[in-house]
């Protein structure tokens, strides 16, 4: 899903130059369009995305959509953050989108799946976008500090988060 601003043009047309379908939508203007569009995505095999905090923030905030079509579609929210070691941050941009340098190096960091029952009601629905907002919380803390720890600190937290993982999965495979 990208925004229909000036800014979702201009991302959308490269995205769909690197063979990916665009939805465009937002919180704020064709969002339910959009979402529509993406479960039939999903339901046709695709993968889908978000960023989740929306074009008008706040930053890092997350938004109800992911947990909506989570719902829709019977498929886990997957919530990720890549690190960057070294990047250019727009600072007058609203996300403070950063664009790697030449080389750079980049860290994926995943949390384990978040399930969403497809008869899942209000109550359900907040607990769960509150869950979406402490994956991503966590994945951006541990991806943006992975570069400026030890290695004895990174494999520490690779086996932290390989538990969490496994038993996430548990939790999530579980009626």
């Amino acid at each position: 899903m990208i925004t229909m601003n000036f800014d979702g043009l201009w991302t959308s047309r490269v995205v769909e130059k690197l063979g990916y379908r665009v939805a465009q939508g937002s919180s704020s203007r064709g969002g339910m369009n959009a979402l529509n569009v993406m479960a039939r995505e999903v339901e046709a095999g695709w993968d889908v995305a978000f960023t989740p905090d929306g074009p008008r923030g706040p930053r890092y905030v997350a938004k109800p959509g992911p947990v909506m079509l989570a719902r829709r579609t019977g498929k886990p929210v997957t919530v990720f953050h890549i690190g960057l070691s070294s990047a250019y941050t727009f600072q007058k941009s609203w996300d403070r989108f950063r664009l790697p340098y030449p080389f750079s190096r980049a860290v994926l960091v995943m949390a384990p799946p978040i399930h969403v029952s497809t008869g899942a009601d209000s109550e359900e629905i907040e607990q769960k976008i509150g869950e979406m907002q402490t994956a991503l919380e966590r994945v951006r803390d541990v991806a943006e500090s992975w570069f400026q720890v030890s290695e004895m600190e990174r494999q520490r937290l690779r086996e932290e988060w390989n538990e969490e993982r496994v038993s996430g999965s548990a939790r999530g495979a579980s009626p």
